[in-house]
C-alpha cells in the first residue's frame, strides 16, 4: 500500500543504498578474502574499491540533490560502479567457483543488477521531477 512508504529524510531511508551498503558488507565479508592469492591485488582491490563506492555515491549525491546536476553525476557514477561490480562479481563466479560459492556471487549480480536499474530510474525521474 501506498501509505505504508516511510518518508525518506536521509539518504539511509533509500532502497538502493541499504541494499548497496548491505552487499557491500557481503563481498567485504564473503568473496574477497576467499579469492586466491593471485587475486589479492588486482580483483579483489578493485571489488572493495567499488563495492564500497556505489553506497558512498549514493550518500554524496543524496546531498546535492537540490543541484540537478551534481545529483545527477553522483548517479551516474553510481551505476558506472554498480555495473563494475557486475562483471568483477562475474569473474569471481566463473573463474573462481572452486573457492567463493558461486550461488552467493550470482545473488549478488542480481543485487547489483537491480541497483543499477533502480540508480537508473531515479536519476530519470529525478530529471523530470526537476524539469516540472
Amino acid at each position: 500500500m501506498e501509505g505504508d512508504k516511510k518518508p525518506i529524510r536521509s539518504f539511509s531511508d533509500l532502497e538502493i543504498y541499504q541494499n548497496s551498503y548491505a552487499a557491500s558488507l557481503d563481498v567485504i565479508d564473503k568473496i574477497i578474502p576467499k579469492l586466491p592469492k593471485e587475486e589479492q591485488h588486482d580483483l579483489a582491490d578493485q571489488l572493495r574499491r567499488s563495492s564500497k563506492a556505489v553506497p558512498r555515491l549514493i550518500a554524496e549525491g543524496y546531498s546535492k540533490k537540490h543541484q540537478q546536476k551534481g545529483f545527477q553525476k553522483y548517479l551516474d557514477d553510481a551505476l558506472t560502479e554498480s555495473n563494475e561490480m557486475m562483471v568483477s562479481l562475474s569473474h569471481v563466479r566463473d573463474l573462481y567457483s572452486s573457492h567463493v560459492d558461486p550461488k552467493l556471487a550470482g545473488r549478488l549480480i542480481e543485487i547489483y543488477d537491480r541497483t543499477s536499474r533502480q540508480i537508473y530510474s531515479l536519476a530519470k525521474v529525478w530529471r523530470n521531477f526537476k524539469e516540472r
